[in-house]
């Protein structure tokens, strides 16, 4: 994530499903399931479906803030064929149980997220609208920058060589 202001803005709602866990130590598994191009008139933890098996609710808003120094991630998510948006939910320890951190279209961002450990990271497919989107924000602020290898210093031998103890003098 950059420091600098996202040029760009988009607005993005996630769905969340929770299943029956098949374990003797949790009741529920939880994982994003959808991102949502715009933002939908619910409110967060609105139930979406209910099953047997499966619920599946709103969790609530997130924005797909776009860099410009970003531009070469968001190219190489495109160019997969399939993008995808990076969806990061984090445990409130109350209710609701997930609060949303960031919806991400940037892959290094959302392997990033993925690190921490304790945070639902779901890599979702990205909605059509929102890639055409990230597309255009691409055409338009992408500069293709050419790789230069670094050459290291030559190692000085005099500098690597141990010194002689100076005896004080007191």
């Amino acid at each position: 994530m950059s420091a600098a202001e996202p040029l760009l803005r988009l607005a993005v709602g996630v769905v969340i499903e929770r299943r029956a866990a098949k374990s003797a130590w949790a009741d529920f598994v939880w994982r994003p399931s959808a991102v949502l191009a715009g933002e939908p008139d619910a409110a967060p933890w609105t139930l979406l479906e209910a099953q047997a098996d499966r619920t599946t609710f709103y969790a609530g808003a997130g924005e797909v803030a776009l860099y410009r120094t970003d531009t070469a991630y968001y190219r190489d998510n495109l160019a997969t064929g399939e993008p995808m948006l990076w969806a990061v939910l984090r445990p409130t320890g109350g209710d609701p149980p997930f609060t949303v951190v960031a919806v991400t279209a940037d892959p290094n961002e959302g392997e990033a997220f993925a690190t921490v450990g304790t945070d639902l990271v779901e890599a979702l497919p990205m909605p059509a609208s929102i890639r055409d989107a990230v597309e255009a924000f691409v055409a338009e602020h992408h500069i293709e920058r050419a790789f230069a290898k670094r050459k290291r210093d030559r190692a000085d031998p005099e500098a690597l060589a141990r010194r002689a103890r100076v005896k004080d003098s007191s």
